[in-house]
């Protein structure tokens, strides 16, 4: 099954970090947030990695409805 990547526009700095470690899969917006643009772009270990690597947790990673981030 496919992961689903959630991120929080309140708790996201936009340092760009994700966007970095999965580029294709994230993205700032014109106001500095993260968005998701493509979760087939990166393998899955990429996208974990750039989740983990966010500063504030931003960003969520479920898989088969577990929080795998």
């Amino acid at each position: 099954m496919a992961i689903e990547i959630v991120v929080d526009p309140e708790l996201c700095m936009g340092s760009g970090n994700c966007a970095f470690w999965a580029p294709g899969v994230f993205e700032l917006d014109d106001e500095g947030i993260s968005e998701v643009l493509s979760v087939g772009a990166q393998p899955e270990d990429k996208i974990i990695l750039a989740a983990k690597g966010c500063p504030t947790q931003a960003i969520s990673v479920i898989k088969d409805g577990e929080k795998l981030v």
